[in-house]
């Protein structure tokens, strides 16, 4: 099958639920003497716009039937598209069968996600699964070397002008939108299928068909390709709720693969906590995180974490970003903040720095939830997502001293934060402000120690939260030889014994969680 060549369009079929941009195009095909094939509602609009279209009945001598369940389900109709105008045998048997060719084909589907989304029962959502137009779609794509096919009414415009310009519509432009035909039905088909599998927590088959947002500069590294795909009303299987790729750009030059990673790493810290909160992020890891009555505190209290990493980093904000805390950033570099909303005067304050990068993020997005996909050679790891509220009722003071209040509430920040380090995880905290970390070290021991560094002197009186167990006592007694005043840890080690009792030796309070918070 060849495509290279512009192929004429004598005749068209026009099948579409979404009536925007119809009339229009029939209008247009028609001026280009195109003759116009519909069905149902279709016919009528282009008939009642004063265009001239031909019933799908009166092509094949039957009528619609079964409620419109079957209406271009026919030899006529699909002889006509899958036809290879090519092939003198097809073209002869089109002849014998006295069947006329389908040179394009403008079809979209039953609204069948808007009907879930809408909470509609089963049976209006099952009568919303298209048969008949998928199957137009696909016949039509198959056999792009003869025959166009539009699936999206932003790309009649496109097809008006081929035919204006060349008279036809050329192998290139035939070919792009048969993979968007593809592209379309199969982003359905995985909708269709998640629907019915939506009471499985892990489906015996993952269908992902997910649309590509934006092409980036490169990955991780300049000499790699990369893109954004994200999750939408089509995407498939996997539940999400939009997460980072929904944010909506207001300023600055295009994201980079690496922070959208930073990025996102940012905006899942923040949003686990319910008072006024900042996070600054560098490679996935926070540099500082800290609560405050006000969001301009909460930066300052943030950025002391520590200000040398911070430079060049990620901020994210829970709160709408106001004057005060516009000022406040503005006075660092930094790639990219991301909150929820940005008062006039705060976005002015920051997009006065050409480079960096603003993001708003839907007010939808504020718990992140669903599915987690990370890709190994080969295939996909998928996990449900590690959200949700911590079980604080579940938390069990294991040594004779018990934390006061202040301390409880300390480990509870501490141990919020220590879930968004890379493990092996260890943070210290006080006073709802992170003064410590020690991330992915192979040994727990060495992220003790290279926390209680990274803090200089303020780990004395900190709390530690330690994002799974301690396999042996030396973590405990560096942390107790640093001056730290209480531990939190999920606790299931064979030696947890041992651990406590060096904890009560040193008289320091521990709590267990009974939950880990791997983060590899």
């Amino acid at each position: 099958m060849t495509t290279a060549r512009t192929a004429p369009v004598g005749r068209a079929l026009l099948s579409c639920f979404d009536k925007s941009g119809l009339v229009e195009l029939a209008r247009g095909l028609h001026a280009h003497g195109v003759e116009l094939i519909s069905t149902g509602s279709t016919a009528g609009v282009i008939r009642d716009a004063g265009t001239p279209v031909t019933e799908v009945a009166e092509l094949t001598g039957f009528p619609e039937c079964l409620d419109g369940r079957v209406k271009t389900l026919h030899p006529t109709v699909h002889a006509g598209v899958l036809a290879d105008r090519n092939d003198p045998a097809h073209v002869a048997e089109l002849a014998e069968l006295g069947i006329g060719a389908i040179d394009l084909v403008v079809v979209n589907l039953y609204p069948f996600q808007d009907t879930v989304a809408a909470g509609a029962p089963d049976a209006d959502v099952i009568e919303m699964i298209d048969i008949g137009g998928p199957t137009m779609v696909r016949a039509a794509a198959k056999n792009h070397g003869s025959v166009g096919v539009v699936v999206d009414p932003r790309d009649y415009p496109r097809v008006l002008d081929e035919l204006a310009e060349h008279g036809g519509l050329g192998g290139p432009l035939r070919r792009e939108l048969a993979a968007r035909a593809f592209q379309h039905t199969a982003r359905y088909d995985a909708a269709v299928a998640s629907w019915f599998q939506r009471d499985e927590d892990l489906p015996a088959q993952l269908s992902l068909a997910l649309p590509r947002r934006s092409v980036l500069r490169y990955g991780e590294n300049p000499h790699q390709q990369a893109a954004l795909y994200g999750f939408d009303a089509e995407a498939g299987a996997v539940a999400t709720d939009g997460g980072i790729a929904a944010a909506e750009q207001l300023h600055g030059k295009e994201l980079s693969y690496n922070n959208l990673l930073d990025t996102d790493a940012a905006w899942g810290m923040v949003v686990d906590v319910d008072e006024p909160c900042v996070a600054i992020i560098k490679h996935t890891n926070p540099a500082g995180f800290a609560i405050a009555d006000d969001l301009a505190r909460a930066y300052d209290r943030a950025l002391e974490g520590d200000p040398v990493s911070a430079f060049g980093g990620i901020v994210a904000a829970n709160r709408p970003i106001d004057p005060a805390t516009a000022e406040r950033i503005s006075e660092l570099f930094v790639e990219v903040v991301i909150a929820p909303g940005f008062e006039p005067t705060a976005l002015a304050t920051l997009s006065a720095k050409r480079n960096v990068r603003l993001l708003l993020m839907p007010a939808a997005n504020r718990q992140r939830g669903g599915w987690q996909l990370r890709s190994v050679a080969g295939g996909l790891l998928v996990q449900q997502a590690d959200v949700g509220p911590e079980p604080w009722s579940d938390w069990q003071v294991v040594t004779r001293v018990e934390p006061d209040e202040a301390t409880l509430a300390d480990l509870r920040f501490a141990w919020l934060a220590a879930k968004h380090v890379k493990s092996n995880a260890i943070v210290l905290a006080s006073d709802g402000q992170l003064v410590g970390v020690g991330a992915g070290q192979m040994s727990r021991v060495d992220s003790v120690r290279l926390a209680v560094e990274r803090s200089g002197e303020r780990h004395v009186g900190a709390v530690l939260a330690s994002d799974a167990f301690f396999p042996f006592r030396d973590g405990p007694d560096a942390a107790a030889a640093a001056g730290v005043r209480a531990i939190v840890q999920p606790g299931g080690s064979v030696r947890d014994d041992e651990v406590v009792a060096a904890a009560d030796e040193h008289e320091l309070p521990m709590v267990f969680t009974s939950r880990r918070h791997f983060r590899h």
